[in-house]
Formats: C-alpha cells, sequence, structure tokens
C-alpha cells in the first residue's frame, strides 16, 4: 500500500509538472505563434522558422496528452484508486509510480499489452 507521505509526495510533483506543461505553454503562445514566417527575410529562414514551429507544436501536443494523463492521476488520486493497475487491479510498484506517477497498469500487465501490440 502507498503511504500517504508518498501519495503526498508524487500527488506534490504531479502539480509541479503540470504547473510546468502549462506555463511552457502560454510562452508558446506569446513567443512562438504570433511571428508569421512572411516577416523572415528569405526562404532559407522562413523554413527554418516553419521546422521549428512544427517541431515545437509537436512538443506541445505531446504535453497537452500527458497533462491529460497528469489530470487522470490527480483524479485517481483524490478517488483513491491510485497505483492500483487498471488491468488487474494489484498495486502497482512504489519505484514504477514515483518513475512515472501517470502509470494506470502495473509491470506485468504493461509487458503483456506490449507484447500483444506487437503482433498487431
Amino acid at each position: 500500500m502507498i503511504s500517504a507521505e508518498d501519495l503526498a509526495t508524487i500527488k506534490k510533483e504531479l502539480i509541479k509538472e503540470r504547473t510546468r506543461i502549462l506555463e511552457a505553454g502560454d510562452r508558446t503562445i506569446e513567443n512562438g505563434l504570433q511571428q508569421s514566417p512572411d516577416d523572415l527575410p528569405d526562404f532559407a529562414d522562413q523554413s527554418s522558422f516553419e521546422s521549428d514551429r512544427n517541431f515545437v507544436l509537436r512538443m506541445r501536443d505531446r504535453e497537452r496528452k500527458l497533462l491529460a494523463k497528469i489530470d487522470q492521476a490527480l483524479e485517481r488520486i483524490e478517488e483513491g484508486t491510485f497505483g492500483i493497475c487498471d488491468n488487474c487491479g494489484e498495486e502497482i510498484g512504489l519505484k514504477r509510480l514515483a518513475a512515472r506517477p501517470v502509470v494506470t497498469l502495473c509491470v506485468h500487465c504493461k509487458a503483456l499489452q506490449e507484447k500483444q501490440e506487437k503482433f498487431l
């Protein structure tokens, strides 16, 4: 069973990561998306700008998905279901949760899922 202290630490880290992601998104909007590639002097600069902007947008999309997982993990903490495998109902190990607190499967079920995905 996860101790209340460990749960509080994980919750604190999840909130910290959530705040970081939201602030990074705000900075992206403020700094990068308001400039137009047409403002740049030549095609090479425009191309580089577009490439950089696409990369940043892909990163923000990944962070948006992570943000949803963080919100779900915070909900599970509040509901008292955090740290329980969605597949088998067994407890997810503390080391796994500390490393990746948004996981919903124990190591065994995750390995089975990856094996099944490999054959699809």
